[in-house]
């Protein structure tokens, strides 16, 4: 008996697909997790998809950015990626999607307050790290886009959302703290760790994380 061969599937890579995969995927697997989940309409900012949890009632708003597959992921955030968060239920869901459509992808649950805060420390370091000539990294905040490894430690911990956003370790690589206390890099002016800025937690560290993040050049 002959066997038909299966067809060959291209993947179409465009922006609001990725979005609309990323979105829905977490929207199904926050109903997995007894979340009662439902997507916004287009235009409401910040909030792609509102979950109650079906046992305690707690309700979260959840932003969700989408990454097609590659060799390097990173998520385009800008300079509303930098905005804190409103309340103490308010979370980011990084979805890197997988090189085939059916297949799993992998999602970073993180509070919005350190997004916010990465976002900032990370584009700002880059645009001015002194080991690089005047004038060659002009690209401003609007542009701003993040590494996954940034966020590696954060990968599938959706049991963060069962707490309270500020309650959560902040995972960052430990050289971001250094930069968010520092002048050159700081934070910006509205983030509440200004005020505050919290321990990091540095109990075990991520493979995925380059040396220049980790430790003093």
């Amino acid at each position: 008996m002959k066997i038909a061969r299966r067809a060959k599937i291209t993947i179409v890579v465009d922006t609001k697909l990725v979005k609309s995969a990323g979105e829905h995927w977490v929207s199904g697997v926050l109903s997995g997790l007894g979340w009662a989940a439902a997507l916004t309409r287009d235009g409401i900012a910040r909030t792609d998809v509102l979950a109650v949890n079906s046992a305690t009632g707690q309700m979260i708003d959840v932003q969700v950015k989408a990454a097609s597959f590659g060799n390097r992921v990173s998520f385009m955030l800008g300079e509303k990626g930098c905005d804190p968060s409103r309340s103490d239920h308010e979370w980011y869901v990084l979805v890197a999607l997988a090189r085939e459509a059916w297949a799993q992808p992998r999602a970073f649950v993180v509070p919005r307050d350190h997004v916010a805060a990465a976002n900032w420390i990370r584009h700002m370091e880059w645009q001015t790290n002194p080991t690089v000539p005047p004038g060659k990294r002009n690209t401003g905040i609007k542009g701003a886009r993040i590494d996954d490894w940034v966020f590696a430690r954060y990968e599938q911990r959706w049991d963060l959302l069962n707490t309270a956003s500020i309650d959560a370790p902040v995972m960052l690589p430990p050289r971001f703290r250094d930069w968010a206390s520092g002048d050159r890099v700081g934070l910006r002016d509205d983030h509440p760790w200004n005020h505050d800025l919290p321990e990091w937690d540095r109990s075990e560290a991520s493979s995925s994380w380059p040396d220049w993040a980790v430790n003093n050049r």
